[in-house]
């Protein structure tokens, strides 16, 4: 074998080997989609921004989402979500903290169905919780999928009666992390 045979194997092998050392993915464009259905208004809002964090080696697994960087249709909506029952300023942030526990192959191209279980914090209450979501390996990325529902007034969110025909104490959330090797 010449020389540069022997330069492309031995590059070849460290980027393997880089690769195989990578275990934790991250992305700070994680989308949080949130939507109440109630008799009169749907409300739909989305968050580009979130970070996710992904350790392969433990399952350890870590979302924060910024309250206000939820857009919506209209000011006004905004207004109120931030103000009259996140209460942002006071709890400007939402996190997940839990563990894959569903085993996955993360160096094998491909979809698994997973359990993920940690805890939920929203309006500064903390709750346990158990949520099933995709997780999906390809081409050097991880994609996190959940879609799963909570109950506003568990986390301390008050509606008031003459709003709830108007916004649901159940919402729905939709997770989408598409994550890439960290990078130090």
């Amino acid at each position: 074998m010449n020389k540069r045979h022997i330069l492309t194997i031995v590059f070849l092998c460290l980027l393997q080997v880089m690769f195989a050392q990578t275990e934790k993915y991250f992305t700070r464009n994680a989308t949080v989609t949130f939507t109440s259905v109630a008799p009169v208004e749907k409300i739909i809002s989305e968050n580009k921004v979130s970070n996710c964090i992904l350790n392969t080696q433990t399952g350890d697994l870590a979302l924060k989402v910024v309250i206000k960087s939820f857009e919506f249709e209209k000011q006004a909506m905004a207004d109120h979500f931030n103000n009259d029952y996140l209460n942002s300023d006071k709890f400007p942030n939402a996190t997940f903290e839990g563990k894959v526990t569903t085993p996955v192959d993360y160096k094998k191209t491909g979809k698994y169905n997973v359990t993920v279980d940690g805890k939920l914090t929203i309006h500064g209450i903390t709750k346990q919780v158990k949520q099933s979501g995709i997780i999906e390996v390809f081409a050097g990325k991880i994609i996190a999928r959940s879609k799963f529902s909570i109950l506003l007034s568990d986390y301390g969110v008050i509606v008031p009666n003459d709003y709830l025909k108007k916004i649901s104490n159940t919402v729905d959330i939709d997770i989408n992390a598409v994550m890439t090797p960290y990078v130090r």
